[in-house]
């Protein structure tokens, strides 16, 4: 709420300290009249705008306002675009994570059809994103100049975040990112929406569930929920991709993929609440404890 105080000094300014205000109606627009604080908490400060108060001497003023106030505050909820802000540096000691530039280019917004923005995975100078519908890459620190045959050429830049290009196929991570897991360049994820498991490569999106459990994934996929779980874990030390399918009724299925079997090898028994892999060796958690396989 915006507060107008007149003052009858030709070359004064005034700086306010307001805690709190005290009213039985809603004050859009007054005067200053000291009755309408006597109840609440006030401190006005006043200040000469010029140095000794003098006619002709050097004028003092409020200087730059650090954030700039709204009167009509509008909030919007952008689940499909990235924003970002200053750089951060910890050995000169620079944060400016705090820092939104409105003059500057900062924002990067993918298609809002193929749902929310689920999980973002850097790689080098590149970043993964996965939407509930959809896979892309998105170029960090440099951009994609295309040439005449339409193949892309990627040049560097002084943009943060540059071109977004989408991989082939129509997959996504639904609103499952905890089954996300990574190994090298492979990144394991299941589609509950199509009742896929995925693997992200080099070469591209391939669906893993199609080694010989297709109908198994899409059965199972298919009756998880929203508030399911469906927890993906890299096993380092049998160089396995372990994926965990639990339902609220307490049932689950949990199975590992070998990449060098090309294939599903085995079935467990184990419901872990969470699961990686430290120094060639694979722990899970379950309340509160840890087991190492």
């Amino acid at each position: 709420m915006a507060a107008i105080l007149e003052l009858k000094f030709f070359n004064s300014f005034w700086l306010k300290k307001l805690d709190t205000i005290v009213d039985s109606g809603v004050i859009t627009n007054f005067d200053f009249v000291p009755n309408d604080y006597a109840s609440g908490e006030t401190d006005w400060f006043v200040e000469e705008a010029r140095i000794r108060g003098g006619y002709n001497n050097t004028n003092v003023d409020l200087g730059v306002k650090a954030y700039i106030v709204e009167d009509n505050i509008l909030q919007q909820h952008r689940k499909s675009s990235l924003i970002y802000s200053g750089i951060f540096n910890s050995r000169t000691g620079i944060n400016n994570t705090n820092q939104f530039s409105v003059g500057e280019d900062i924002t990067r917004s993918l298609d809002p059809y193929n749902g929310s923005i689920q999980k973002l995975y850097s790689e080098n100078t590149n970043l993964t994103i996965f939407q509930e519908f959809k896979v892309s890459r998105a170029l960090i620190d440099k951009d994609a100049v295309y040439s005449a045959e339409g193949e892309p050429m990627t040049t560097s830049g002084s943009q943060v975040i540059g071109q977004i290009q989408a991989y082939a196929g129509n997959y996504g991570i639904a609103t499952n990112p905890e089954s996300f897991a990574v190994y090298g360049y492979r990144k394991y994820f299941t589609d509950r929406n199509q009742g896929l498991v995925l693997r992200l490569s080099q070469d591209g999106i391939t669906e893993i569930s199609e080694y010989g459990m297709s109908n198994f994934f899409r059965d199972n996929l298919s009756i998880i929920g929203d508030g399911n779980l469906i927890l993906g874990m890299w096993d380092i030390h049998n160089k396995e991709y372990v994926v965990c399918m639990q339902n609220t009724n307490g049932s689950h299925n949990t199975l590992a993929f070998d990449e060098d079997a090309q294939g599903w090898t085995s079935f467990f028994d184990y419901k872990p609440n969470h699961g990686d892999s430290l120094r060639n060796n694979f722990y899970t958690f379950k309340n509160g404890e840890i087991w190492k396989h």
